[in-house]
């Protein structure tokens, strides 16, 4: 995984809709059976934003950022359904968003502008990740164990995540989506 380097009082952050469960701890365990080091320290998730450098006293106007972005986004269903990867680019298998993919990318979207604002070295690609920089033979078993994974669930909210010095993505604020509908406004035709 790459982070970007911090320094002094610089915190990492990323952003996410995390997998509820009980979906969460199924893919969780899952990473960690494909032998994927990274299972015990990264909760099962939808990343909105990568891992990001800021300032500590950014926090606050960051957190603002998110609060107004949840106020701009309705709830949706996502649906998890089978596998895919994206080698031969980058060695990870994952699950893929087979409903939902419209309302991830909005979301990502608003997330990543204004004090957000960043360049992303592949085209947002809204996936869950269960296998990553392991030998060949584990991403392939990532990839046949679970393509029958099928799971659907609300997206009511998304997190920010702080990167703590012991390598763990923790959550630190959840923010609800509190929009209107996509259809809110359109009357139906009689």
């Amino acid at each position: 995984m790459r982070l970007p380097d911090r320094s002094g009082n610089q915190v990492r952050i990323g952003v996410a809709i995390t997998v509820p469960e009980p979906y969460g701890s199924v893919l969780q365990a899952a990473r960690a059976r494909f032998g994927d080091p990274w299972a015990e320290f990264i909760p099962p998730h939808i990343t909105l934003l990568g891992p990001t450098v800021i300032e500590h006293d950014e926090i606050l106007p960051v957190d603002e950022h998110l609060a107004a972005v949840a106020e701009q986004h309705a709830p949706f269903v996502v649906t998890l359904r089978g596998t895919a990867t994206f080698r031969p680019v980058s060695p990870v298998v994952f699950v893929r968003v087979v409903e939902g993919v419209a309302g991830c990318e909005g979301l990502e979207g608003s997330v990543r502008s204004g004090m957000l604002a960043q360049e992303l070295r592949f085209r947002y690609h809204p996936h869950v990740t269960v296998a990553h920089e392991v030998p060949d033979d584990q991403l392939d078993a990532a990839f046949v164990g679970l393509a029958d994974f099928d799971a659907s669930f609300v997206v009511d909210s998304f997190h920010s995540y702080a990167h703590g010095d012991d390598g763990v993505w923790r959550p630190a604020r959840d923010f609800t989506l509190t929009g209107p509908p996509a259809d809110a406004g359109v009357s139906a035709s009689t």
